[in-house]
């Protein structure tokens, strides 16, 4: 009678074990293979009082070989596994698998009536094998309890493998589009950019003196100073001599984008994040991770984005559009404006907060109205540059015309300086420049005095170039090649202008 109550509660135990097993999926669903197996073992090694329960899966090169040991007698079987895989590695070789043997104990004195299934439709894929010293073991139950677990474990482990080769393929894709976005930014990046900083004069010194203070930091820093006085130059010439300029220099022109997408190209988005978003896409930050990003026209933010830009300058976090995953950046933030920020301040179109982080190191990039000295150099840089890109055989520069040239207030600073040169390249038949000077009305800027006169700013110019020369006129530290001219048109002009050489 009590043997069969013994059975009977065996019995019971197998079947509350395979109602158990037919619940494990909830137990493993996503986990990794060393998860599963371990589980596995435990329950089995619990619920059939097993002396020995060992696991082993070998999934080749993609994974390292695991093996696992579970005993409800020796406490100290987890550790010596690979012992236990040894000692019945012959066992398993001779014997057909689901058919009970005996072997002997390799840790105690006596036999284990033994068991192994394979985990896999190949051998050397993985192996379950359980092992008891009670007499008549397995049972029928047992057995029927064991092939459910093995089944049950080799779904698992294949989906648990499936779940790994996709997150290997999506890493492997994400890496791609990042790739491929940064080398086709870089390709943009290129294309657009037109030259380096160029000039001698007082005001843009001044401005690359910060620069280099500025470089070696990790300083935010905002480039102030009217359209095309060259902003991007001088953030570009930040990050060239920062730590940080064997990585990427990432720029996004905010006045350029629809208010709407600026969000997207900051941080990117998923797939789905809204209409139009038909696949995933990765913003600035990330693209400039390790690098420098730099904003133009950063007082087009719209005012609710402005709180998730000062975010990642505080906490270096943020989320894609369409994403709760949370992505880490290091970056150094460069921004410019020609707005005046301060008074959008004021005005609470823009943070104060956001306004103070961006303004840590501020950079005042001079118009080009002061800095005329420069005109001359700068003509003829855009002169080399331009007519090179339009396969064009121009390559001076009358004197007359740069004279001309430095009269003239560019309102449009050094782009509107660039853009003029390259129309006249293209409308020059010789080797000298054809400059339409009746173009070059002599603009006055605000500020300026509404009465002066042509002969006035020409008076004025040509003192100015006098005095840095201390008087020279001849000789290429002279006011002559100061000024772009021949030494006697300078002094033809001097003396109808009644400059006198003192």
């Amino acid at each position: 009678m009590d043997e069969t109550g013994t059975e009977i509660r065996r019995l019971r135990d197998c079947i509350s074990g395979l109602m158990s097993l037919l619940a494990l999926p909830s137990l493993w669903d996503g986990r990794d293979p060393l998860s599963i197996l371990r589980t596995l073992l435990d329950m089995l090694a619990r619920m059939l009082a097993l002396d020995l329960a060992y696991a082993r899966l070998d999934n080749g090169e993609t994974a390292p070989m695991l093996e696992l040991a579970r005993s409800e007698y020796l406490p100290d079987i987890a550790r010596r596994a690979s012992e236990v895989g040894a000692a019945i590695a012959p066992w398993l070789l001779a014997q057909h698998s689901g058919v009970p043997y005996v072997v002997p104990n390799p840790f105690e004195q006596g036999d284990l009536r033994v068991t192994h299934l394979w985990l896999g439709a190949k051998k050397e894929v993985g192996v379950l094998l359980a092992a008891s010293r009670r007499p008549g073991f397995p049972s029928a139950t047992e057995t029927l309890l064991l092939r459910v677990a093995a089944n049950q474990a080799v779904v698992e482990l294949q989906r648990a493998q499936l779940a790994i080769t996709r997150q290997r393929a999506e890493t492997a894709e994400r890496l791609n589009d990042e790739v491929k976005a940064h080398n086709a930014y870089l390709r943009q990046e290129t294309e657009q950019h037109w030259g380096e900083i160029v000039g001698h004069s007082k005001s843009l010194a001044q401005a690359l003196t910060l620069v280099e203070r500025v470089a070696p930091t990790n300083a935010c820093v905002l480039v102030q100073g009217e359209t095309g006085t060259g902003k991007e130059l001088i953030a570009r010439a930040i990050h060239r001599l920062s730590h940080r300029r064997q990585h990427p220099f990432v720029r996004l022109n905010c006045a350029a984008i629809p208010t709407g997408l600026i969000e997207a190209e900051l941080f990117g988005h998923e797939k789905g994040a809204f209409t139009g978003a038909v696949g995933k896409r990765i913003g600035r930050f990330e693209l400039a991770d390790k690098g420098t990003i730099f904003l133009d026209e950063v007082g087009e933010i719209p005012l609710e984005l402005q709180a998730k830009l000062l975010r990642v300058l505080q906490e270096h976090e943020f989320e894609r559009l369409g994403s709760t995953h949370t992505q880490k950046t290091d970056v150094r933030l460069i921004a410019a404006s020609n707005r005046d920020l301060a008074r959008m301040v004021v005005e609470r179109t823009f943070r104060d907060d956001l306004y103070y982080r961006l303004k840590v190191f501020p950079i005042e990039t001079p118009a080009l109205r002061h800095r005329v000295d420069d005109i001359p150099v700068l003509a003829r840089h855009f002169l080399q540059v331009h007519a090179r890109a339009n396969n064009r055989s121009v390559t001076t520069i009358a004197p007359e015309s740069l004279a001309a040239l430095s009269r003239y207030s560019w309102p449009g600073n050094v782009r509107e300086l660039s853009n003029f040169i390259e129309r006249c390249v293209i409308l020059t038949q010789g080797v000298t420049l054809e400059v339409p000077v009746g173009e070059l009305k002599p603009g006055l800027h605000a500020g300026d005095a509404s009465d002066q006169s042509l002969e006035h700013m020409e008076r004025q110019h040509i003192l100015r170039a006098l005095e840095e020369c201390k008087g020279v006129i001849a000789g290429p530290a002279g006011a002559a090649a100061r000024l772009g001219m021949k030494r006697t048109s300078l002094q033809y002009r001097m003396q109808k202008l009644g400059i006198a050489r003192s």
